[in-house]
């Protein structure tokens, strides 16, 4: 059973230091699995791969904008996140999930990362955008060469693609979600960003995931009207139960997780990448 929380709006540092906690927690089996759905106010992240000079921007021109800037422990390199992105941070223990078609008792961290996107095409089909996957690149596209692995996922859980090839238009491929993970001791953290009604000229002050040759887009660009952030995330959480093969349950509140306060640490972002002393893998 995965529980899920929608948190509503959120600072970055409050959302890794609630990720830390729950990680920890997840650790010690004091909790289950556990899915996390935000909006952040406006920040740049820099994963582990990350390279400053994707970050175009001044200092000052990201203050003038409100635009904070964190390092974190997640795989990949420089993205974005704002108001009308749906981010999602799954705290997941992969023993807890099966290889597909039980090849293996384990979920593996690249395995993980397709489930992610699979949820994240069905999310986008859900509300008539097709998208997909571009081989060598991690997340989810609009416009994808055919030849990509667009659904292989779908095809394995149904039988049938989650889009037809009818619904596959020509034209330039745009990236529409970003996915970076941290797994430790076979706990994920970090996770995805979704573009729903985001304003996509904040990517101007980055070079996203380091990829300078293809644009980004959301639901809203591609569908040409915004769309409720409830109705994304209520469509992410039924997908996550389709994909992961799992119950989701909504609990209202932290304090409902454990039945009393988690209580979140107040530790500094910046020192994050201290906290594991453990083997850490990484994906992105």
């Amino acid at each position: 059973m995965i529980s899920l929380l929608q948190l509503g709006i959120i600072d970055y540092a409050t959302g890794l230091r609630l990720q830390q906690k729950l990680v920890d927690l997840r650790k010690e089996d004091r909790i289950g699995d556990v899915l996390l759905l935000q909006e952040h106010t406006p920040v740049i992240t820099l994963g582990r791969n990350a390279k400053s000079r994707n970050v175009l921007a001044s200092p000052e021109q990201l203050t003038e904008r409100g635009v904070e800037v964190f390092e974190c422990d997640r795989g990949g390199d420089v993205t974005y996140h704002g108001p009308g992105q749906l981010v999602g941070y799954p705290i997941f223990d992969l023993r807890s999930f099966a290889s597909h078609g039980g090849k293996r008792k384990t979920l593996g961290a690249v395995e993980f990362v397709r489930h992610l996107e699979e949820v994240l095409i069905r999310t986008c089909v859900d509300f008539g955008v097709a998208t997909g996957r571009i081989a060598g690149l991690t997340g989810v596209w609009t416009n994808p060469p055919r030849s990509g692995e667009r659904s292989r996922l779908a095809v394995d859980i149904e039988k049938t693609p989650t889009v037809s090839e009818a619904h596959m238009t020509l034209g330039e491929a745009a990236k529409i979600a970003a996915i970076g993970i941290h797994v430790s001791r076979g706990i994920t953290s970090h996770g995805f960003a979704l573009n729903v009604n985001t304003d996509l000229d904040q990517f101007q002050l980055i070079i996203p995931c380091g990829i300078t040759s293809k644009p980004v887009t959301s639901l809203a660009k591609e569908l040409g009207h915004p769309l409720l952030l409830k109705e994304v995330a209520n469509s992410a959480s039924h997908n996550f139960g389709m994909v992961f093969n799992s119950g989701v349950m909504t609990i209202e509140s932290l304090d409902a997780l454990l039945g009393h306060s988690v209580g979140v640490p107040l530790k500094p972002p910046s020192e994050l990448r201290n906290l594991h002393k453990e083997e850490d893998i990484f994906w992105a």
